[in-house]
């Protein structure tokens, strides 16, 4: 009895999803992402929010110009706004700031900008009621999802029309899906049983004022991104295996004489990939060949930078993870109101852009790893890894596509970061272009899951050339699993399907009993 008590605990605990403003963590929000939990918000967080609003109603009581509680917001922060149109003020500001452009974003990265802006403003610094912290949570944990074009952000003064069609939902007006219908947002929340929110002084700038569009966009690719570039070192293993190359370049004296940790995580994931190989003792004496191409030989090299790249991508999004980003911010126990620029995004743009970069990077030397495959002059197999070629095209164009997502990404991984336009008549003179950043890594990110999927099966066909040798332990995880679904290829046929298989396969976690054994 007590077994099952304690399991049906343990699974309770498990489920739920608390906030407080100052615990989430990249491996929180992949589970929150996986999965849609009841959010609720900590007892102490909630004091917070209280004296946080105490102090907004002690700053009317003065009768003080404060920024965004009783002025105008960016050039107009001059404009003194009287008492009694306080609330018009902030109605207002979310509805003239709802402009956002294009195609909307997706339900599951609105989710998780809600999840993050309550985990902000629950620090206490932005002055909003508790009513709204409640409403928020009550719009995150409904079947209603906030319909929010995807462009119209520059990064600074933070996300402020893609955030701002998030606040219009929660006071009832805009678009929304309910249970992934679109409709007005009214009656969406209406079909929810959610009451439209009143706002108040200070808290329509406090909804609007962050980096959160920034954070879910870039976070939701960071932790999908951790399996794919582990992937990449087993990817690589798996051509070196198809292409008889040498183990040498990951010998751990090579990677301590110059001591870049992503090298050396490289080199040692590399050798368990290809213990125990067979195809690698059958040409270890006898291979006239003094050196294999950089795109195999240089692997610990390119994806130990990128390791080392990404860790710091990490690093940052989790500093941010349970930051205040509001402006102007409040500090209840000191009495003081501090204008400031936390909503800049400066710091995850870099990042990102530096994601995108390596992740490009990734993809870049992938493509050259299955153009060695596929090349007969460089792999002694079959043209492009198929029986009667000439007749058959076998992965002729899959290299083509690989080439052209390759060239692709160069142009995406531009740094937008660097880039700056003037806003709100100059006020705002220097912006971090966040956003765009986030949506072109995200874009490098889904061309090298096609890329490394074509490297995978070009492995998985080019092994089958070299039977009876068995590859590496890890390699032989990885063909054990796409051989199930992946026929060989005796004779042409549409990819594309295949290329479907191995996404799924990887995504599915199938191959997780190899790559967990990697770091």
């Amino acid at each position: 009895m007590w077994i099952r008590v304690h399991s049906w605990l343990k699974r309770f605990a498990m489920s739920k999803f608390v906030l407080d403003g100052y615990s989430l963590t990249l491996d929180r929000v992949a589970d929150f992402l996986a999965r849609r939990p009841a959010v609720t918000v900590a007892t102490k967080a909630r004091a917070a929010v209280r004296k946080g609003r105490n102090f907004v109603q002690e700053l009317l009581k003065s009768g003080k110009p404060v920024y965004g509680v009783n002025t105008g917001f960016g050039k107009l922060a001059n404009v003194r706004i009287p008492d009694e149109k306080l609330a018009e003020l902030q109605l207002n500001l979310i509805r003239s700031h709802a402009c956002g452009v294009a195609e909307p974003l997706s339900e599951n990265v609105v989710r998780l900008a809600l999840l993050l802006r309550i985990n902000s403003l629950i620090h206490g610094n932005s002055g909003v009621r508790e009513e709204v912290v409640d409403s928020l949570l009550a719009l995150l944990n409904s079947r209603v999802v906030p319909w929010v074009p995807r462009k119209g952000s520059v990064g600074a003064s933070g996300d402020l029309a893609p955030l701002s069609h998030i606040a219009l939902v929660l006071i009832g007006e805009g678009k929304a899906y309910f249970d992934g219908k679109l409709m007005p947002g009214g009656e969406a929340m209406k079909r929810a049983g959610l009451k439209a929110v009143t706002l108040q002084a200070k808290e329509g700038l406090a909804l609007v004022n962050g980096t959160q569009i920034i954070q879910a966009i870039g976070l939701r690719t960071i932790v999908q991104a951790r399996r794919w570039i582990k992937l990449a070192d087993a990817a690589a293993a798996c051509s070196l295996e198809a292409l008889r190359g040498s183990d040498s370049p990951f010998d751990p004296r090579v990677a301590k004489v110059r001591p870049h940790p992503g090298h050396a995580l490289v080199s040692r994931n590399m050798l368990k990939m290809l213990k125990d190989s067979e195809i690698r003792e059958s040409h270890r004496v006898g291979d006239d060949r003094v050196q294999d191409a950089y795109s195999l030989r240089c692997v610990p090299q390119v994806h130990g930078a990128a390791r080392d790249a990404f860790r710091h991508v990490e690093e940052v999004f989790t500093c941010e993870l349970n930051a205040a980003t509001d402006n102007p911010l409040l500090f209840p126990d000191d009495k003081e109101v501090i204008s400031a620029g936390n909503f800049h995004g400066q710091p995850l743009a870099q990042a990102l852009d530096y994601l995108a970069i390596l992740l490009s990077e990734i993809g870049a030397i992938s493509e050259r790893r299955t153009e060695s495959m596929v090349n007969p002059d460089l792999s002694n197999l079959p043209p492009f890894l198929v029986r009667e070629s000439g007749l058959n095209s076998g992965l002729m164009i899959a290299q083509v596509v690989c080439a052209a997502l390759a060239s692709e990404n160069k142009i995406h991984a531009h740094p937008a970061s660097v880039d700056s336009i003037p806003t709100s008549a100059n006020k705002e003179d220097h912006v971090s272009m966040g956003v765009t950043a986030a949506l072109k890594a995200d874009h490098v990110f889904k061309n090298i899951k096609n890329i490394l999927g074509i490297e995978l099966l070009a492995a998985r066909f080019a092994l089958d050339y070299h039977r009876p040798l068995k590859p590496g332990r890890g390699v032989a995880g990885i063909m054990k699993v796409l051989e199930k679904d992946i026929p060989p290829l005796v004779r042409d046929r549409a990819l594309y399907e295949d290329f479907a298989k191995v996404e799924a396969a990887v995504d599915s976690g199938a191959l997780d009993a190899v790559l967990d054994e990697l770091e």
